[in-house]
C-alpha cells in the first residue's frame, strides 16, 4: 500500500487534470449555441444563379443531444438542408448533410459528408469525403468540408481539392436572429 501511495505522489499532477480533447472543446462550444439562430453571408464561391446568392442565409443550432447536434441551414424559404454532427466514441466527429423534400422525405442526394480524420483543433474541424459520398457523388470524392468556430463567428466551408470549387458562409455569432420554422422533415 505504501508503494502505491508513493507512486501516486510521483505522477505529475497534470495527468489527473487532463484537458478535454480538441474535438470535445469544439463540440461543447457549438453546443453552447443550442437553440440559437444566426444569419450568414457568402464570403467565397458564391455565383449569380447558384440558389444561394441574394437569399437570406440562416443557421439554427436546433437540437443538441449527447452525441448528435443538428444544425439546419436555411437558404431563403428553402428549409431542405440540415448539418448533422455526431460525436463518435473515438472523439472524432462525423458530418452528414441531411437533405429533405418539402414533404419530409429524403432527397436522392443526401447523407453525404465525412468523418474528421483526427480530433482537429478547438476552433476548426475538417471532414474529408467518405466512401458513401464518393459512391453517390464521384465528383465529390475530393471534397473537404470544415467548420471554424470562435467567439464571434462560425464558418461552413467546402473545398473540392483539384478544382476551383470553394464555398464559404460566415455566420455572425454576436447577433441572434429570430428562430426559423422547423426544417423540412422535422416537427416544430
Amino acid at each position: 500500500m505504501k508503494k502505491i501511495f508513493f507512486l501516486l505522489l510521483l505522477l505529475p499532477l497534470h495527468l489527473f487534470a487532463q484537458e478535454a480533447l480538441s474535438s470535445e472543446q469544439f463540440w461543447n462550444n457549438l453546443k453552447s449555441h443550442c437553440g440559437k439562430a444566426y444569419e450568414g453571408v457568402i464570403t467565397a464561391g458564391g455565383k449569380e444563379g447558384d440558389g444561394f446568392m441574394g437569399e437570406k442565409l440562416v443557421m439554427h443550432v436546433r437540437s443538441c443531444e449527447e452525441n448528435i447536434i443538428r444544425v439546419p441551414f436555411f437558404v431563403g424559404e428553402n428549409r431542405s438542408r440540415t448539418w448533422v454532427l455526431t460525436l463518435q466514441d473515438d472523439n472524432r466527429i462525423l458530418l452528414k448533410h441531411d437533405h429533405r423534400h418539402e414533404d419530409g422525405t429524403e432527397e436522392d442526394v443526401t447523407q453525404y459528408g465525412g468523418l474528421s480524420s483526427n480530433t482537429g483543433l478547438p476552433n476548426i474541424q475538417f471532414f474529408p469525403a467518405d466512401q458513401h459520398t464518393s459512391n453517390m457523388l464521384p465528383l465529390a470524392s475530393t471534397n473537404v468540408w470544415w467548420f471554424t468556430l470562435n467567439n464571434t463567428s462560425m464558418t461552413y466551408n467546402l473545398r473540392r481539392i483539384g478544382s476551383d470549387r470553394v464555398f464559404t458562409v460566415k455566420f455572425d455569432l454576436t447577433k441572434e436572429v429570430e428562430t426559423p420554422a422547423a426544417p423540412w422533415g422535422y416537427e416544430k
